[in-house]
């Protein structure tokens, strides 16, 4: 295992106490439409969209696999949950807060890797990055063996049906990579070889996870089908620049979740009770690899970090990211203390350490450690849970508005300047925070 650019943690789990419209706000509200409200199913896209915009390319082995919705053959007798038939769970119900898949403008996103267009874009740093992925330096680490299936059978009761729906929504994150970096793969083969590669081998990783949380799955009598979800989810369609704030977040999340999860079951092996966990520390390096390379790609574009735009779209992310994981985990509280974590603590530690390592590339990043910032996170969850009790639009309309409240007051929050050195004149800036 080999990494130029690990990251470690350096602080415990305990987290620290008008009228005219600007151009932006247009367009951030474009976006909360797409993502938020209407996402769209790739297959309806107009014929020319398509051209642009293709629907993502079904797994090699899947195409042609029969797509006929079948009803729920029952539900597994342990946990109640829905299957589609015997062995197969019945996907999740889509949300605001479940992992999406997407799909964008592909010959933008070629324009993004062409030397003619971006003279920023530094081919050495990719080919070294190309260098690393071929690697492959976990391409022995997903090895299961019998402990897997022996503690699946002795997780029992509301925590059996609490880990399988850790592993879905794992697996489908994992798997929604997958796609689109499989697709921006082979889009790309012709025009930019080198990144079309990295996104293969990308794919690769991504692949790898989202098969070994199946195969978890598997061992609790539930696996889903990834051939029906391919065809039969809805994608959201991301602009390029956009895909690349949310995949870099994404994948640096994911790794301080990954990192924060196995030292703490290394620190306390009793709370061990499934053995996928031991494989996180390799595991994560896969998605901070990931993140390094988006980062090149943020590079490749300096207006993509280094103006007023940026900043807001920067800031928009992170809320965005920060407060879906803090609302996930906090309905699912449970899951984190079977394996012996404190929610709030883990949420805001990953948090921290998320917003400075993304405070290395992004213009600008929310101030995690203003105590308002966790007050109104708190009081988004107790808002998101009146509201999956509510019924009626009379019940739900203040509860939306108090919603809406809180995200903008964390978004109108002081934000921290920050970025890249290779963008900052100023060396006493504040950039230089973190």
């Amino acid at each position: 295992r080999h990494s130029n650019t690990r990251e470690a943690p350096t602080r415990s789990l305990a987290p620290k106490p008008p009228q005219t419209v600007h151009p932006f706000t247009r367009k951030m509200a474009a976006v909360m439409r797409v993502a938020s409200v209407a996402p769209v199913r790739a297959a309806k896209l107009s014929k020319a969209s398509r051209t642009r915009t293709a629907t993502l390319a079904a797994p090699k082995g899947l195409r042609g696999a029969s797509l006929k919705v079948r009803a729920a053959a029952d539900v597994d007798q342990e946990t109640g949950i829905k299957k589609m038939r015997d062995g197969i769970k019945e996907a999740a119900g889509e949300n605001l807060l479940t992992p999406r898949f997407y799909t964008t403008d592909f010959d933008e996103m070629e324009q993004l890797f062409s030397k003619e267009i971006n003279p920023n874009l530094d081919e050495d740093e990719l080919v070294a990055i190309l260098q690393e992925f071929r690697e492959d330096f976990n391409q022995k680490h997903f090895v299961r063996n019998d402990s897997f299936k022996a503690a699946a059978d002795g997780i029992t009761g509301d925590a059996r049906r609490i880990f399988i729906e850790f592993l879905e929504r794992s697996c489908t994150a994992e798997f929604s990579g997958f796609l689109l970096y499989k697709e921006l793969g082979r889009r790309l083969k012709k025009t930019a070889p080198v990144a079309a590669e990295i996104f293969t081998l990308m794919s690769r990783d991504e692949a790898r996870h989202a098969g070994f949380l199946n195969k978890a799955m598997s061992d609790f009598n539930l696996a889903l089908d990834l051939g029906f979800l391919t065809k039969n989810r809805q994608y959201t369609f991301f602009k390029p620049k956009f895909i690349i704030y949310a995949t870099y977040l994404s994948e640096k999340i994911g790794y301080w979740r990954y990192i924060s999860i196995y030292r703490h079951l290394q620190a306390n092996p009793d709370d061990q009770l499934y053995p996928i966990f031991q494989y996180f520390e390799n595991w994560c390096q896969d998605e901070n690899r990931h993140g390094d390379f988006f980062t090149a790609c943020l590079k490749a574009r300096p207006e993509f970090i280094n103006d007023f735009e940026a900043k807001l779209w920067a800031r928009f992310f992170c809320l965005s990211v920060y407060v879906t994981m803090y609302l996930n985990d906090h309905s699912r509280t449970e899951f984190y203390e079977s394996i012996g974590l404190n929610t709030t603590q883990f949420n805001m530690h990953v948090i921290h350490q998320t917003n400075k390592t993304t405070a290395s590339i992004f213009p600008q990043v929310i101030d995690t450690y203003n105590p308002k910032f966790k007050e109104h996170l708190d009081e988004l969850v107790v808002v998101n849970q009146k509201l999956a009790k509510a019924e009626s639009p009379v019940e739900k309309a203040p509860l939306i508005a108090s919603f809406a409240f809180h995200l903008l007051s964390i978004a109108l929050m002081k934000p921290i300047d920050s970025g890249s050195i290779d963008f900052v004149e100023d060396v006493n800036s504040p950039a230089f925070m973190y």
